[in-house]
């Protein structure tokens, strides 16, 4: 098995690097002129980096999604050892160690002849797992004959993973002063991708509402929701409303309990560490909403990595 994900820098110097391998990327930054990657990437990333190193610095020095991802591997491989199944589960991080190239030569090295790649997005986009398959397809492409390849694009409604993301919530919920389910507004806070992604095809807006919609069915329907968008970066057009935007208008309108949940996120990293812990709680408080809370990432839970163990159970059997 090959898990994806995003990667983060672990330390304050490695902020850069990172974020010049981020903007190279061309599904994250479209370019006429692909000659033209790498030197925009270096002028974002300097422009930019000691900015997003102040940001590490208040979580601590650097991102814990490495750890964490590890710590997801080694527990997926545990869980399924329990149905069964014997094998190895690699980590692939798309713009930080350990990179794709790493995981692909030590798969190649470890002589595998069957991988599942199961990406740690949920939701499919093409800034995502797209572009982490397209690397991986082209590491492949320069290396000889890959092994065969079966592929978890994405899982927005699995059950398992919805009643994880559930519990999560109503163990929030239950810290609320208020116990009534219509006294807490539930904003479910979803990486913002540019509009013009979602009108050339890419699926991860309707994914994400359906993830939030069988959440919601799951909860309960008389739980006030929104979806909400963060971590947009540069002036196209993004997804809207933002979770800033959300929540000034809940103040507003003089709601005051407020649940954030990560709805793209399965692992503690900047964008709910910093976004949403620091940064919005401050807008929260900004605003006067007297009860902010935040839901915690999947992470490690127990029932979040048997949902994953299903997911490639049924790969294999199929």
């Amino acid at each position: 098995m090959l898990l994806f994900n995003l990667g983060g820098p672990e330390k304050l110097a490695d902020v850069r690097p990172f974020l010049f391998n981020l903007f190279a990327d061309p599904d994250i930054i479209r370019l006429p002129l692909r000659s033209m990657q790498k030197p925009l990437a270096w002028a974002i990333s300097t422009q930019r980096y000691r900015k997003s190193q102040s940001y590490y610095r208040q979580i601590g020095g650097g991102s814990p999604l490495r750890r964490i991802t590890d710590q997801q591997a080694h527990a997926l491989e545990l869980a399924l050892a329990a149905r069964g199944i014997t094998g190895r589960v690699y980590v692939g991080m798309r713009y930080w160690w350990p990179m794709i190239e790493q995981a692909l030569e030590q798969i190649s090295s470890d002589q595998i002849t069957h991988l599942v790649v199961l990406p740690l997005y949920p939701q499919y986009s093409i800034s995502t797992t797209g572009s982490s398959l397209n690397r991986m397809n082209q590491l492949f492409g320069q290396n000889g004959k890959p092994p065969a390849v079966s592929v978890i694009e994405s899982w927005q409604a699995e059950p398992a993973y919805i009643d994880a993301l559930c519990r999560t919530i109503k163990e929030e919920l239950d810290q609320f002063p208020t116990s009534d389910p219509a006294a807490t507004h539930i904003v479910f806070s979803a990486h913002s991708v540019p509009v013009s992604y979602i009108e050339e095809g890419d699926p991860y807006l309707k994914q994400t509402q359906e993830t939030v919609s069988e959440t919601v069915a799951r909860l309960g329907r008389d739980r006030p929701h929104s979806l909400s968008f963060q971590s947009k970066v540069g002036p196209v057009k993004w997804l809207r409303p933002s979770t800033d935007e959300t929540i000034r208008r809940l103040a507003a309108e003089g709601v005051d309990q407020v649940l954030l949940v990560p709805v793209s996120f399965v692992s503690e990293h900047i964008e709910t560490l910093y976004e949403l812990d620091i940064l919005y709680r401050g807008v929260a408080e900004e605003v006067g909403l007297k009860h902010y809370r935040r839901a915690p990432a999947l992470n490690c839970r127990p029932d979040f990595i048997e949902a994953l163990a299903g997911l490639v159970e049924r790969n294999l059997e199929g």
